[in-house]
């Protein structure tokens, strides 16, 4: 058995693969567990690396280093070209207040943190992990772990409360939301619409023009006369239907097919006079059924060379006469405005005759056999940039060591540059969904296997001794009462539906399990979209704060 005890003990390249690939698969394994409707996912991870630790299991250290590096790494950078997209676009009215509550979520975090280390005598060395793990940040321990280091400080403190803390995290923003809905919560606070959530959302209505104001002006005069931007898709009259373009004048009874936010309906309703009360919205609308003449197809944009190209630019409604209503990029259905830039991968969806519609075809690619491997060199060029973007010195007034945006920092922050900005610039960055999904889940496994292997060894004692369990109630109380605080501020004074405060607060939590439980329990979409809103800004400063408590207070 010699030769079993060299492939599971004996450290060598080949021991710590199978090791990390063993904790790996059990955690992921573990996962599929539901208990109570809940499941930890990939956090069963990090727990099988402290149960192999635990019973002695260890790979090399310069291994263990690596592999904990790359997943971080590789991790936060697919993550922020996920959400780069959509970040700074969050930024509207209602983005503007789902960000706010969730940084004020961050700070309150943050103080009462600061409160508990100062009043207990806690060491920040061990409080950024309880913070990392009361609110379920794995990047925010990164940052800090690599923060003390430079400092040449032991990051294995923070290792072993996050591990301690990270359960009770978990739970602790699902029971704020079950208490809140047993005692605060009124039928009317749970929406089934999009409310303030609606960043991106198309809408599509019908209207009548009976508005004498706008007689005889063309769609482009009547445009501006509103700030909401709005999309005619199909104009009927007289009973022939037509695709409008910004210089066909509008008369009186001419019904419209437009697609604008629902939140923009009323403002269209006065402009245009009367809107219909057909349900355009529904899943099961046979378009190309509506009329005879035009048909509604889905094109992928798959020709690299239209990759950061502003609709408008294309020239595509006056060359073919089609038009061209709503954009769905990352599952988010945008408006097709003429400044609108494409990417690789957005699908649009294009509105006229067949024979102009299979022309626009062309134009756009719709291969989407092209589509399915990954550009591998992007990926890895924005490896390095991140990552030399983290190594960057950023000197702060009062502290005596720069800050650094590290290996979680600076990776996370190119990411959301590049899947933002990327395609201006011809960058291609697009992958698809699944091919995202794997290397994320690649690289966060990667890091909870090798840090739960790290903070094994020492991880039962940690918990049996006083200090472990102050951790763990300390870390219960930063995830339970500020969320439960959260949850009912944004309902009362920011007049959020309670779907969306959830989100917004599973999002500042950085807590999928907890906006799992919210989206089954609750109607419509409204937390996932709150949760996609303030997650990407809450996250990266956490990553700052982070180290800015490690430089300022260790």
């Amino acid at each position: 058995m010699d030769w079993l005890q060299t492939v599971f003990i004996t450290h060598s390249p080949l021991q710590a693969v199978i090791v990390i690939s063993v904790i790996i698969a059990v955690g992921l394994g573990l996962g599929k567990i539901h208990i109570c409707g809940v499941s930890l996912g990939v956090t069963w991870v990090f727990f099988a690396g402290i149960l192999a630790g635990h019973f002695g299991l260890s790979i090399d250290s310069s291994m263990l280093a690596y592999a904990e590096s790359f997943g971080l790494v590789l991790f936060v950078y697919e993550l922020g070209l996920k959400v780069g997209p959509g970040f700074f676009s969050s930024f509207r009215t209602g983005g503007v207040k789902l960000n706010l509550l969730g940084l004020t979520l961050v700070l309150f975090g943050t103080l009462t943190a600061i409160a508990f280390s100062l009043g207990l005598g806690i060491p920040m060395a061990d409080m950024v992990g309880i913070i990392a793990g009361a609110t379920t940040n794995t990047p925010s321990l990164g940052a800090a772990q690599q923060t003390l280091q430079q400092l040449g400080q032991s990051a294995s403190g923070a290792a072993l409360s996050c591990a301690v803390t990270y359960p009770l995290g978990v739970i602790g923003v699902i029971l704020a939301i079950i208490l809140i809905r047993k005692l605060a919560v009124k039928p009317a606070d749970i929406s089934s619409g999009d409310g303030d959530a609606d960043t991106g959302h198309t809408y599509i209505a019908a209207f009548q023009v009976h508005n004498p104001a706008i007689f005889g002006m063309t769609v482009r005069q009547a445009a501006a006369l509103i700030q909401p931007k709005f999309v005619i898709s199909r104009l009927w009259r007289n009973g022939t239907v037509s695709i409008p373009t910004s210089e066909t004048p509008l008369v009186e009874g001419d019904r419209l097919l437009v697609v604008a936010t629902e939140r923009d309906v009323p403002a269209l309703t006065v402009l245009f006079g009367e809107q219909e009360h057909t349900d355009w919205n529904a899943d099961d609308i046979d378009w190309n059924a509506i009329d005879s003449s035009l048909i509604s197809r889905h094109i992928v944009v798959t020709r690299p060379e239209i990759n950061g190209k502003r609709l408008g630019s294309l020239r595509l409604r006056n060359s073919y006469g089609i038009n061209i209503s709503r954009v769905l990029r990352s599952g988010v259905k945008l408006l097709a405005t003429p400044d609108l830039v494409l990417q690789l991968g957005d699908r649009l969806t294009v509105v006229g005759e067949a024979k102009a519609v299979e022309n626009v075809e062309k134009v756009l690619g719709n291969t989407v056999n092209a589509l399915r491997d990954p550009n591998l060199a992007a990926i890895f060029i924005g490896l390095v940039l991140g990552l030399l973007l983290g190594s960057v010195p950023i000197f702060v007034p009062g502290v005596g060591a720069p800050v650094r945006l590290g290996l979680a920092g600076g990776p996370i922050v190119i990411g959301i540059l590049i899947g933002a900005f990327g395609p201006r610039f011809k960058l291609v960055t697009y992958t698809t969904r699944s091919a995202n999904l794997m290397l994320r889940g690649i690289g966060l496994s990667l890091y909870l296997a090798c840090l739960g292997l790290d903070a094994g060894e020492h991880f039962l004692d940690t918990i049996l001794r006083a200090d472990g369990v102050t951790w763990i109630a300390v870390g219960f109380f930063i995830t339970l009462v500020p969320s439960t605080i959260m949850i009912f501020a944004a309902m009362r004074w920011a007049r959020l539906d309670f779907g969306s405060a959830c989100g917004t607060v599973c999002g500042a939590m950085a807590n999928p399990m907890a906006l799992t439980y919210a989206s089954d329990t609750l109607p419509g979409d409204n937390p996932a979209v709150s949760y996609a809103t303030a997650y990407p800004l809450a996250m990266f400063c956490r990553v700052v704060i982070a180290q800015l408590l490690v430089l300022f207070f260790v």
